[in-house]
């Protein structure tokens, strides 16, 4: 009998370990979605078309560039991914023979620290990166 019970209070701690893990994926996709006002396509596509781009261009590689313009293969990021966005808008610059950009998705004033460390960083190493920054504000603004 004491066989029995230990294996069914194995089975609920089994089964509340596994619910426990569950909650907390669940709660963490959610905080990861919710963390920004708009997903990144969403400046993408404002952004790109208002620069007479193309979005989401497949290149050669088989790698996708986030706008290409006439002059430009651009990148676009959250203010916290500044420094992803360096090499990958190089990247794209390659592929393409286009001049680098970046778009750099800024939400909130506190952000501003990831647009200077992005440009100090251009500007230390003489990177050909050209900038623009996009506030969640404006993007809300041309809705």
């Amino acid at each position: 009998m004491s066989h029995k019970i230990s294996m069914s209070v194995l089975y609920l701690a089994n089964a509340a370990i596994a619910l426990t893990s569950i909650v907390l994926i669940l709660f963490t996709a959610v905080d990861s979605f919710a963390a920004h006002a708009h997903p990144e396509k969403y400046y993408q596509v404002r952004w790109c078309s208002q620069h007479n781009g193309q979005a989401e261009v497949v290149l050669a590689d088989k790698t996708r560039a986030d706008c290409i313009t006439e002059t430009h293969a651009i990148e676009f990021d959250f203010g916290k991914k500044w420094a992803e966005s360096v090499g990958q808008s190089l990247y794209y610059s390659l592929q393409t023979g286009k001049r680098a950009g970046i778009v750099l998705i800024l939400e909130s004033p506190a952000d501003q620290k990831y647009w200077i460390r992005l440009n100090s960083t251009i500007q230390h190493f003489l990177l050909p990166i050209d900038t623009w920054q996009q506030k969640a504000k404006a993007a809300n603004n041309n809705e």
